[in-house]
């Protein structure tokens, strides 16, 4: 199988980690050799976040360079744009439709791009664009946008729910598995 490539971005404590760890779980228990690797830079204190999760046959490598993504699953709009370039020709960019003010906008010194799901979907890619942040709110806390977006994810993938759903249960503390369940289900089925 050929090396399938996919970059987690976002924003200091939206949970980005834990849906690195949860899909390299999964690919792991599928047989995958799976690398994964991630980029903290000032993450706790809103500074942006990147995993790197490579699968096939065999990798080589835990690094995604330039061109190279399949896939940029994104917090945050305008992380969705800043790793743009990351892309293969014709990727998907699965994005919260959330913004998240980054210093330079909080401090008045810059301003927060406009129209960026628009200039994204005119890169050419596919772009999924959702309000993950409202349906993780629906699944009782705005902490669980990562498994909004994991069930959203996991539309592109041949695995059944029920292997996700073990996946989950691997990966999140048991007194929130029912919350990220219905967080889960909600991004799956979101229109």
């Amino acid at each position: 199988m050929e090396t399938k490539n996919i970059m987690i971005v976002g924003v200091g404590g939206q949970g980005t980690l834990l849906a690195s760890k949860l899909l390299g779980r999964l690919l792991l228990s599928r047989g995958y050799d799976v690398k994964v690797s991630e980029v903290h830079g000032m993450s706790q204190r809103g500074g942006n976040v990147v995993t790197y999760v490579r699968w096939g046959d065999r990798v080589y490598s835990p690094i995604i360079d330039k061109g190279q993504a399949d896939c940029i699953l994104s917090f945050e709009l305008l992380e969705a744009a800043r790793y743009t370039e990351y892309l293969k020709p014709g990727g998907r960019i699965i994005v919260n439709s959330q913004q998240i003010n980054p210093m330079p906008v909080v401090a008045g010194v810059a301003a927060y791009p406009e129209n960026l799901k628009e200039k994204l979907k005119n890169l050419g890619n596919e772009v999924d664009a959702l309000d993950a942040l409202a349906l993780a709110e629906e699944a009782g806390s705005s902490k669980a946008v990562n498994l909004v977006l994991m069930g959203r994810l996991a539309k592109y993938f041949d695995f059944t729910q029920e292997e996700w759903q073990e996946a989950i249960e691997q990966s999140v503390p048991p007194k929130f598995l029912e919350m990220n369940r219905k967080a889960f289900r909600l991004g799956w089925n979101a229109q």
